[in-house]
């Protein structure tokens, strides 16, 4: 199992276009530099009325395939 560590930010706004389907992933870098891209579809359980912001721990497969997402 691997995992990255991001930490985003995700206005209101930002989210309306990923949860209308305008954009579907989202893309950062992850705290050790790697850049990353994923569903944007795993983090809708953490929007608030402020969108979305945090650190988050993803976990993925050796395949690279999404396991689990955690709020830090």
């Amino acid at each position: 199992m691997q995992q990255i560590i991001v930490d985003i930010s995700i206005s209101p706004e930002e989210w309306l276009k990923l949860y209308q389907g305008i954009a579907t992933d989202v893309h950062t870098t992850a705290r050790d530099g790697r850049s990353v891209r994923f569903p944007a579809r795993i983090l809708s359980r953490f929007f608030l009325n402020d969108g979305v912001r945090g650190s988050f721990r993803i976990l993925f497969d050796d395949a690279g395939k999404f396991t689990s997402i955690e709020r830090l």
